[in-house]
């Protein structure tokens, strides 16, 4: 790679180390500011590797006031932000151990008590529930400012158990149970004065009657226009920041420049997430590409569950047929954990997206050659292997 490009953040989702270790930061923060500004309770459900984890440790940073590592960006030079230091509260439930019920609530108190620590306030007692309500309210009263609270990977615990018989199914319904009440406590009327923003992601896009009954108040983003690329690499931000790595592609792949645009959009484009027809990169994807200076599938690994596979094959899924499939905008809403519908999870983790809109009716497909060409290597077996062998061994958990 040419030493003079800038670095590509590959597996790195830290904002605060793309910014200081010189990596190349595509500038998500007009959308950011339209977050933070327009409202205070939010959820967005993207794939794996889609930057999920990094969207919220800008978060974090923004409501700590760190205008430094926003120097140069969009909000920096135009957003009329406040810059002040709130108490951000983090939890990555990614890296909670959720094998049973007993074991998520243990690391949920660890968190609580290790964030109390950090911020030198009482620690509070109770069910887990009473006391992250009562941290909240600490941190507030200690600061006088309100608490920014952000959730990545909200449905690890849930989906880490699809797919494995009924008692791990029984499992992930107790942990929903669980993170129900759990997530409930911020509409407490106790804890809502406290808040100043609250943000959930996860891959999965649960009904509210399921797992956000008692958080019914969340603005979801999951598939509303105007937040359509605030994940992902739009074909104009692809050009604008990744002109030098597509010329070094073009070289090493020995066509020109164009020739190297149309490829890359064939194999990682094509992401669509609402009724507006704009289309995003899938950025691992591309990021790899860019590296290794190939144009191969290199998802799958990181971003195939296993339970998914499990399930195409119970309910002898063919995936040939599934470019075209028509489905009504209620699949996107209706998914849980006890009705697992094929088309919602194939859409959800990333294999399907939207191709067109007629009034309410969608037609899905495969979003590029990536995907279609993973899809049947894992359906018929050429892949399944690498996808279960990865789910067993990992031992850095993949940020969204």
């Amino acid at each position: 790679m040419n030493a003079h490009l800038p670095k590509l953040p590959i597996g790195e989702s830290s904002f605060e180390n793309l910014r200081t270790r010189g990596y190349l930061y595509v500038d998500k923060t007009c959308w950011i500011h339209r977050l933070v500004t327009e409202g205070s309770y939010y959820f967005l459900a993207r794939p794996r590797r889609f930057g999920k984890s990094l969207l919220v440790s800008t978060l974090k940073s923004l409501f700590e006031g760190r205008r430094d590592l926003f120097a140069g960006l969009w909000i920096d030079r135009h957003g009329e932000w406040e810059w002040q230091e709130h108490p951000v509260v983090v939890l990555d439930l990614n890296a909670l151990d959720a094998s049973t019920p007993d074991a998520l609530r243990e690391d949920l108190s660890a968190y609580l008590s290790r964030i109390a620590q950090e911020w030198q306030v009482a620690e509070p007692q109770g069910s887990i529930v009473a006391r992250f309500g009562e941290l909240i309210r600490s941190l507030y009263l200690k600061t006088g400012r309100q608490v920014a609270v952000l959730i990545d990977e909200y449905d690890r615990p849930i989906i880490s158990h699809l797919g494995r018989g009924a008692e791990e199914l029984a499992l992930a319904v107790k942990n929903r149970d669980i993170l129900r009440g759990f997530f409930g406590v911020l509409k407490a009327a106790e804890v809502v004065s406290a808040l100043r923003f609250v943000f959930l992601t996860g891959v999965s896009q649960f009904s509210k009657v399921s797992i956000f009954s008692d958080l019914n108040n969340l603005n979801d983003l999951s598939m509303y226009s105007p937040y359509a690329d605030l994940l992902g690499y739009t074909q104009e931000e692809l050009e604008e920041y990744f002109g030098g790595h597509i010329a070094e592609l073009a070289a090493r792949l020995g066509c020109s420049y164009e020739a190297a645009l149309a490829e890359l959009s064939r194999w990682y484009d094509g992401y669509r997430f609402s009724d507006r027809d704009v289309r995003v990169y899938n950025p691992f994807s591309i990021l790899n590409a860019f590296r290794r200076g190939q144009l191969e599938s290199y998802w799958f690994v990181t971003g195939t569950p296993a339970f998914l596979v499990d399930l195409l094959k119970e309910r002898r899924y063919d995936p040939i047929q599934m470019e075209g499939l028509q489905v009504s905008r209620s699949l996107f809403t209706t998914f849980d954990v006890e009705r697992l519908l094929p088309e919602a999870l194939l859409f959800q983790t990333g294999y399907l997206t939207i191709k067109d809109v007629d009034g309410r009716l969608y037609t899905l497909g495969y979003p590029n050659q990536e995907m279609k060409t993973t899809l049947m290597n894992i359906y018929f077996g050429t892949e399944e292997r690498n996808v279960r062998s990865w789910e067993a061994e990992e031992v850095t958990p993949e940020r969204g």
